[in-house]
């Protein structure tokens, strides 16, 4: 799906920002100077932050990295700050930002009030623009002939003082962002995707944060050898009892208590606080401190009455697994394989993934229960109800009503028996979207 070769011979290894160094803003003064060298700039503004994931238990940014026209590149600690960064919300919230996979980073922006008035997601763009690895290096590389240098990404950015290496990585995230958007935005326009591409960006910029979840103890890793309902209450009272601590101290849930250790308790049903240490992880210099309140969750997990258990199957409203559909509802499953063959044609002839084209999730709860009317205006209204943008509408509503007439084999007619017989091939693919979030919010 790759489109046509940048690439050049030798890419141009970039250790450094070609300024050098920036200094860290982190104090009001400097951020006032930086702010209206920002204010005073030209063009969009190449926006990136830095967090503490699998360090810290809150996604809060530790770093704000900008750079603009005229204005240079400005590092920003909203920590040393406390937060109090009105003057660069009025250099930057009226103007258009370029971004790297933006719905990891507006979430963090928007708590610091930072907010952009127009978006250019450069990883959402190299998607549509038809590219497999849209990583920000590897665009960077085949698009603009520059390596940049890495190996910070995963680095505990609450850290202070940051090292003068982790500065410099932090900055080249923004060094070359508004020369890559200027080169994606030129190929989505010949290939006449720029208007799908504002779409999408708009409708990042303006996604509202995601519901709760219900039950979020079930995510535990390994859960799913824990087969009895007592067992699932005992993981519960752990994983509540570790997310309330993690809160506290401010530290991921993992760094607390790994899951593999949750769940090695539940299933080793430790009968003394002496039997819950002598298990891998428990027994640790500082896990010893803690391992009498995770034994009396425990406890009280065991001793809960049986109306207080959670229900060993997860409620979910939507459809389930793809790959039970054929025993479940046969013909569901033969307008899933139906559908599914219908948009890969078009992703196919559009250089598009299948998720961008239209939400995997979006397309199961389709199918597994369509609209009574099926027709092509039935079917746009359906999706438009499920988020769909005008430009995915308009290219899959029709495939989609002809696809949802689709039967079982031994229901319907014997043409149809080829869109059926794909479904046990087809349930796993395009299930889950590498990256929903930055695919199509």
């Amino acid at each position: 799906m790759e489109t046509a070769d940048h690439e050049p011979a030798e890419p141009i290894l970039l250790k450094e920002p070609v300024d050098g160094t920036p200094p860290v803003v982190a104090d009001p003064e400097d951020l006032a100077r930086a702010s209206e060298r920002l204010a005073a700039g030209t063009g969009a503004i190449a926006v990136d932050t830095e967090r503490a994931s699998g360090y810290r238990y809150w996604p809060k940014a530790y770093l704000v990295q900008l750079r603009r026209e005229g204005a240079g590149t400005v590092l920003v600690d909203p920590i040393a700050l406390d937060g109090e960064l009105e003057p660069l919300r009025q250099a930057i919230n009226g103007e258009e930002w370029v971004l790297h996979a933006a719905s990891q980073d507006l979430p963090c922006l928007f708590e610091l009030g930072l907010t952009p008035a127009s978006l250019f997601d450069t990883e959402l763009a190299g998607r549509l623009a038809g590219y497999d690895r849209v990583a920000l290096g590897t665009l960077v590389e085949k698009l603009l002939g520059y390596t940049l240098e890495k190996g910070h990404s995963a680095a505990d950015w609450s850290k202070r003082p940051l090292p003068v290496d982790w500065l410099n990585y932090a900055a080249l995230d923004v060094e070359l962002l508004v020369q890559l958007r200027e080169k994606l935005e030129a190929e989505l326009a010949v290939q006449g995707k720029l208007e799908w591409a504002h779409q999408e960006f708009e409708a990042v910029r303006t996604a509202p944060p995601p519901a709760p979840r219900a039950e979020p103890w079930r995510r535990t890793s390994g859960i799913h050898k824990v087969r009895t309902a007592r067992g699932l209450a005992a993981v519960r009272a752990l994983w509540e009892a570790r997310d309330e601590l993690a809160r506290k101290r401010d530290r991921a849930p993992s760094r607390v208590l790994p899951d593999s250790a949750i769940v090695n308790a539940v299933l080793a049903e430790p009968k003394t606080v002496a039997e819950l240490q002598a298990l891998p992880v428990f027994g640790g210099r500082v896990q010893r401190r803690y391992t009498a309140n995770w034994f009396r969750h425990l406890q009280a997990a065991r001793a809960l009455p049986r109306e207080e258990l959670p229900n060993p199957a997860q409620h979910n409203d939507g459809p389930p697994p793809a790959n039970r559909w054929a025993d479940k509802d046969p013909d569901a499953a033969a307008r899933l394989a139906a559908a599914r063959a219908a948009l890969n044609a078009i992703a196919e002839h559009r250089r598009l993934p299948p998720e961008n084209l239209l939400l995997p999730d979006l397309l199961r709860r389709t199918c597994w229960r369509p609209p009574e009317d099926k027709s092509a205006e039935s079917v746009a209204e359906v999706l438009r109800a499920g988020g769909a943008r005008p430009w995915q509408v308009e290219l899959t509503a029709e495939p989609l009503s002809k696809a949802l007439t689709a039967t079982a084999p031994d229901k319907g007619a014997p043409g149809e028996k080829g869109a059926a017989a794909e479904t046990d091939a087809g349930a796993a693919d395009t299930d889950v979207a590498p990256d929903e979030g930055a695919a199509a919010q």
